[in-house]
């Protein structure tokens, strides 16, 4: 890969939280951009995300980390439980770590993160050369904003912050159902129908950005992790 090359890794949170939003994310695999997305291995779908992973072979599938940064909870303990069940579950370890609401960037919890990611030799999300770009979200301030994840909004904010090397994307797609606990629930769909729309692949195409999933970067980039020290 060259220096000025632009891969782009398209990662949907919260596989698992409920039947619709994983149908969803599997559904914007298969028909759209999305490469990569994250595992709550203790959510209702849990076990049904696993397996349609497991049918979908070029999705990468890492582990969404849930933790309570505010208790005494033994924080490695919970770490080495969540990942005993997502290779239980999936029948392989993650492609990659990353947590809900960020949790993972505690600095009483980064540590232990850190340490499990270098581990088990794959990237933390914000933690590794891979730039992290969080703005792909339909809600600002309380309210809804979908024009913030329309396919314009989408290609704005590419054209504004993508550069060279690899960039994650984070997206949270998904069709909203009685199991879905959260206030994101219409700007999910949103992001489903903008990520599966046929426009973007080829606009994609034409500004040259190259689309993988974390699977794919040891083929791309020769080294993934940063120094101890770098944030």
């Amino acid at each position: 890969m060259t220096s000025a090359a632009k891969v782009l890794v398209v990662t949907a949170d919260d596989f698992g939280i409920s039947r619709g939003v994983t149908r969803g994310i599997v559904e914007t695999h298969r028909e759209g951009i999305l490469t990569s997305t994250s595992l709550m291995v203790y959510r209702p779908a849990a076990v049904e995300a696993a397996a349609l992973g497991r049918a979908c072979p070029a999705l990468s599938v890492g582990l969404h980390l849930e933790l309570d940064a505010d208790t005494r909870e033994d924080v490695p303990a919970a770490l080495q439980r969540q990942l005993d069940r997502f290779v239980h579950l999936v029948g392989a370890s993650p492609t990659h770590f990353d947590s809900h609401h960020d949790v993972h960037r505690n600095p009483r919890v980064l540590p232990y993160v850190r340490a499990l990611a270098r581990r088990v030799g794959v990237p933390l999300r914000g933690y590794s050369a891979v730039r992290h770009l969080p703005k792909f979200y339909g809600q600002w301030g309380g309210e809804t904003h979908l024009e913030q994840i329309g396919v314009e909004g989408l290609l704005r904010l590419l054209d504004a912050e993508l550069g060279p090397g690899v960039t994650e994307l984070t997206c949270h797609p998904g069709y909203v159902d009685e199991g879905l606990a959260s206030s994101y629930t219409v700007e999910r769909e949103a992001e489903l129908r903008t990520l599966c729309d046929p426009r973007v692949r080829p606009a994609l195409a034409e500004r040259g950005i190259r689309l993988a999933g974390f699977r794919d970067l040891p083929t791309l980039v020769a080294a993934l992790s940063v120094p101890e020290g770098a944030a």
